[in-house]
């Protein structure tokens, strides 16, 4: 195959505040923190596997995305989800991190398809921005 997801960007009102999220409760590496708080990086991103990040991108930064030929109209808005796939050990402490921090978890849904095959279980939760994510584990 002669792609792999290397990004996804998701609208942040305050890239700090969601980083902390990401790194706190996610358990993601914050990539850029301290360049953006010094502006020296338009955004933070974090880190899903070596090869793929999270970008936190300020709800600012929109407008000059819009003006991007063909992109006008699309910047700013939210996606429906993001899904992460993890270790089933990994997928139960999320869930503890989230229901502890008083974050919102649907139930858990079963048997869903994905990227490699049926996952057993999944369920869904939202950073503080509203975006909404996708946690799953594979057998």
């Amino acid at each position: 195959m002669p792609y792999e997801l290397d990004h996804v960007v998701l609208w942040v009102a305050d890239p700090v505040r969601s980083a902390a999220f990401y790194r706190d409760v996610v358990g993601l590496e914050p990539v850029r923190l301290a360049e953006f708080e010094k502006g020296l990086a338009p955004f933070v991103s974090m880190r899903v596997t070596e090869r793929t990040l999270i970008d936190l991108v300020p709800l600012t930064v929109a407008p000059q995305l819009n003006a991007a030929p063909g992109a006008e109209g699309s910047a700013g808005n939210r996606l429906n989800h993001v899904c992460l796939a993890t270790s089933e050990q990994e997928f139960e402490a999320l869930r503890t991190r989230l229901e502890a921090g008083g974050h919102p978890v649907t139930p858990y849904a079963e048997n869903s398809f994905g990227a490699r095959g049926t996952a057993p279980r999944t369920y869904y939760f939202a950073d503080p921005d509203g975006n909404v994510l996708e946690a799953r584990h594979y057998g």
